[in-house]
């Protein structure tokens, strides 16, 4: 298979030198370069991995991130200059699966690129008549959708809820430590802060809510967190 790479950069002097770059791996890239239409373009292309700079003209790489996620869950990892807590906080926020600062190495890029199509395209994908779930206490999980579904209703999660969720409820009543979890979720957490497990873990009780679930993802102090469903038994 010939992955397709979108490659979304105001600076078309990197954007050149860093397709040229991936090109080298066999993979096909598409420099985006009208940045109103970003959206169309993603839909017109298809791809299956999305770099995405966060400076961008008019609209920043947060917002189209965040417009890529309501109709696809395919890989994206955003690229910038900016390298706060508060940057990478938002981009996972926004539904991004990595983040990459500048100045970059070549080899971290097409390291990255290379372990997110490996999750989702690579040889132990599923296919759809082998679709696994995850069932615990009337939540079911279908991971490779990913969606959660629970007393008949449902909520999409991106693909980092979802390792969280398959995790907790493989898990549950136990409890998982944050160390467990950050090596789960991310495979090179020297580029992770903390804080991002933190807002992953709100983001999924958030969609826990949604379906009508509270209260059930607990904060173990000092330890992790755990999947409790006991609440349905009072």
């Amino acid at each position: 298979m010939e992955y397709k790479i979108m490659l979304i950069e105001d600076d078309a002097s990197i954007a050149k030198l860093l397709s040229s770059h991936i090109e080298k791996y066999g993979y096909k890239t598409f420099i985006v370069t009208d940045f109103d239409k970003i959206l169309d373009k993603f839909i017109e292309i298809n791809p299956h991995l999305v770099l995405l700079d966060i400076n961008l003209p008019k609209y920043d790489g947060f917002y189209w991130c965040r417009k890529i996620r309501q109709v696809s869950t395919n890989p994206i990892i955003l690229i910038s200059a900016r390298d706060g807590e508060m940057d990478q906080v938002m981009g996972i926020e926004s539904g991004a699966d990595d983040y990459i600062t500048k100045p970059f190495y070549y080899d971290v890029v097409i390291a990255k690129i290379k372990s997110q199509l490996r999750r989702c395209f690579g040889a132990f994908a599923l296919e759809a008549s082998d679709e696994r779930k995850v069932e615990i206490e009337g939540l079911t999980l279908y991971p490779e959708r990913p969606e959660l579904h629970f007393s008949g209703n449902s909520t999409v999660l991106t693909k980092k809820e979802a390792v969280l969720a398959e995790i907790l409820m493989r898990m549950s009543p136990k409890a998982v430590s944050r160390d467990v979890l950050m090596e789960k979720l991310w495979d090179d957490q020297a580029f992770i802060d903390e804080n991002t497990l933190n807002v992953t873990v709100s983001r999924l009780r958030k969609k826990l809510k949604v379906i009508g679930i509270d209260e059930a993802l607990e904060t173990v102090r000092g330890h992790g967190y755990r999947l409790n469903m006991t609440w349905r038994k009072n």
